[in-house]
């Protein structure tokens, strides 16, 4: 046998010395694979930009390269992806985190649709609903991304809205059309058949055997593009009348919801059958907020308030911080069973409390976010086994109050599935049901900007409003239409559903840490809590930590569609031994496997001994990251 190696040869080797060569070249072969990842980590000086399309990325790099800041970066990658429907449109919702160095506050954008003018309860029940459609015209609320967009610039960015929106309109002129889009757009066709302005954009190839627009042919959206020149001709009116940057980019605003723009999109909506009027976008609003944070281990996280899921991870982490999770190991069979029985806690107070703060009732947030609380109600977990029937836990005394829901709490139940069957990981309507939506966007500079966003809605298959080119958001469904399921998030005009979408943020001595962010509906929280302990307890880097092998719980109520719940279900990643899964089927999980169990984990680190920006973006899907 001759082996060959820098030039030596081993003929010579005993055979003693040859199992020592190849226990040191497996051993090497180990070390290789874990030290090393899929994807390198990003390393920036100046600035970092993720987002989940290559072509977004560099509509942030653009923007940087013109002197933008991070925040100028993250509207113009917001702008691009809403362009390539990279599960959203412009029609769709923005939800932000964003750290202002001047101030070392975190500030928090929403900018979700609400429900609009008709849509009750009622509405939907005369049609024999338990729930508003998931797609179609009736799903839609008011779109909030552009609003979301112009706020976020107007307030802190730098930049005209002209030049941060040139690359999407650049795009929308023409762009080649990547492979995941089209192949949404294939399987989402006979959706898009029904409605009238969504045929002949998304299926250029009607009759052929592949419909949809095809990978590497160019994609144009004129009547999109128009609608961007409507809203820079309005800056552009301003600037001139003498109007400050910061006015005239809301001059731009006001004429998307106010003027031609709105009557256009109005008109479009209904002629689909839709419920959104002028009144209903003139009546909408972003509101500039102020987050939701807890204390872990001396990190602040932040995250936003109730009407969007984020508050779970800061419950989660108030439940484990007692907890020695390092002692455990990583992805041991207790560690999976500790992070998902408190996942369960937090998801069922998320199910019950959470909704609307604009609207009544009051959400219990100081009570839910109470380490009181959370060290009383971990004292509950059955650390043998799982425990199916965990209900929303009783906040209201750790703020002095007493509960007026106990009635619905009595009578709360997890046997609300309509499937009782096991998760089928192949089973991709009950899987998208539980990753549906949102990419994800990431910016800091050097200056000390920090940006994350999620934003989400009018996915593929989208109804087109109209000669607007915008399609419409699908943010109704996440609604429920009877009190006992949850007081807080029954529909109302008017009203923000509770969403999934859930950006982070975390500080550490009063700097920034951690700004990460998932694409993935319900499973996000979950993900951004594995993601967060890996830095934090396991020390992994942000990009070992994003790519890492991780856990989905379906015991919490899905927000889309049928709001199904699975208790038990428990879908593993196919790294975890098989010893493991054993162990955890024996503690009462059905499990499910998979290659890969998350949603793109994009994230930054920030590097204060040397002064630099890590991003790590994730190996399952198209997301994507460039620094300088």
């Amino acid at each position: 046998m001759d082996i060959q190696g820098n030039g030596t040869s081993y003929l010579s080797l005993t055979h003693q010395n040859m199992k020592r060569f190849i226990f040191l070249l497996l051993s090497f072969s180990v070390v290789s694979a874990f030290s090393q990842t899929q994807k390198p980590v990003i390393h920036g000086k100046h600035w970092v930009a993720i987002t989940g399309k290559p072509l977004g990325a560099t509509a942030g790099a653009m923007t940087f390269g013109k002197g933008g800041n991070a925040v100028d970066a993250a509207c113009a990658m917001l702008a691009a992806t809403a362009t390539m429907w990279d599960v959203l449109s412009w029609g769709g919702e923005t939800q932000a985190l964003i750290y202002n160095p001047n101030t070392g506050k975190v500030i928090g954008i929403n900018a979700l649709g609400v429900a609009p003018t008709g849509a009750t309860p009622e509405f939907f029940r005369e049609k024999e609903m338990d729930y508003p459609p998931a797609f179609g015209p009736l799903a839609a609320v008011t779109p909030g991304t552009p609003g979301g967009l112009m706020t976020m610039l107007a307030e802190y960015g730098t930049m005209s809205l002209k030049e941060v929106l040139a690359p999407a309109m650049d795009m929308a002129k023409g762009y080649p059309m990547e492979e995941s889009t089209s192949r949404r757009i294939e399987s989402g066709k006979e959706r898009i058949k029904e409605w009238k302005y969504s045929k002949p954009l998304f299926l250029p190839h009607e009759g052929e055997d592949y419909e949809a627009v095809k990978a590497g042919e160019v994609f144009s959206q004129p009547d999109l593009l128009v609608t961007l020149q409507k809203l820079v001709e309005a800056e552009e009116k301003a600037l001139k009348k003498g109007k400050s940057r910061k006015e005239a980019i809301y001059a731009a605003y006001e004429r998307f919801y106010t003027g031609d723009i709105a009557k256009d999109f109005v008109k479009g909506v209904q002629e689909e059958g839709g419920l959104i009027t002028m009144d209903d976008l003139e009546n909408w609003k972003v509101y500039i907020e102020e987050p939701e944070t807890t204390n872990y281990k001396g990190i602040d996280v932040y995250k936003l308030t109730s009407w969007v899921q984020g508050p779970v991870l800061l419950q989660a982490l108030n439940l484990l911080e007692g907890v020695d999770l390092q002692s455990m190991g990583y992805n041991s069979t207790k560690y999976i069973h500790t992070i998902y029985q408190a996942m369960s806690m937090a998801f069922a107070d998320r199910d019950f409390y959470y909704g609307d703060p604009y609207f009544p009732p009051e959400e219990p947030m100081e009570g839910l976010l109470s380490k009181e609380y959370a060290k009383d109600r971990i004292k509950t977990l059955n650390k043998d086994m799982n425990d199916p029937d965990i209900k929303p836990g009783d906040p209201y005394p750790y703020m002095g109050k007493t509960n007026p829901y106990m009635k619905f709490l009595d009578e709360w139940s997890n046997k609300v599935s309509v499937n009782d069957g096991p998760a089928n990981p192949w089973d991709m309507g009950f899987m998208e049901g539980f990753h549906a939506g949102t990419t994800s966007i990431q910016a800091a500079d050097e200056e000390g900007w920090v940006v994350s966003i999620t934003p989400s809605g009018g996915w593929v298959p989208a109804v087109i409003a109209g000669n607007t080119g915008i399609g419409l958001s699908q943010r109704m469904q996440s609604f429920v239409l009877d009190e006992s399921q949850n007081p807080f998030n029954v529909l109302e005009p008017g009203k923000r559903p509770r969403a999934t979408l859930t950006p982070s943020l975390a500080l550490k001595e009063g700097k920034p840490f951690l700004s990460f962010a998932v694409q993935g509906g319900d499973t996000q929280d979950q993900n951004l809590l594995q993601f967060f302990l890996n830095v934090v307890e396991f020390g992994m880097n942000v990009q070992e930590a994003a790519e890492a092998a991780n856990i989905n719980s379906f015991q919490l109520r899905n927000s889309f569609g049928a709001h199904e719940i699975k208790p038990g279900e428990i879908l593993l990643n196919s790294e975890i031994p098989r010893y493991t899964r054993n162990k955890l089927s024996e503690m009462g999980y059905r499990i499910s496997t998979r290659n890969r169990t998350s949603g793109p984990i994009n994230a930054i680190w920030f590097d204060w001994e040397h002064g630099t920006i890590w991003g790590g973006a994730s190996n399952y899907g198209d997301d994507y990251g460039i620094g300088w």
